[in-house]
């Protein structure tokens, strides 16, 4: 099973930047890389990628809550 994470580019998409968030669903990893690129002043792209790291993170009522 893959689980995502979000992450967010600064160079026009050439390279993805990610910390340590992984969400068990690509709904939530997008929503979180949307979220991140929002607030982020020079963010260029966003996406959520597959990961096979353990999830550790999830969205309820749009809020972020740990995993535990």
């Amino acid at each position: 099973m893959s689980n995502y994470r979000p992450e967010i580019s600064t160079d026009g998409g050439k390279s993805f930047g990610q910390n340590a968030q992984v969400f068990a669903t690509k709904e939530e990893a997008e929503t979180m890389a949307k979220d991140i690129f929002n607030r982020w002043m020079l963010a260029t792209d966003y996406r959520a990628s597959e990961t096979t790291d353990p999830v550790n993170y999830r969205l309820i009522d749009n809020k972020l809550e740990p995993v535990k």
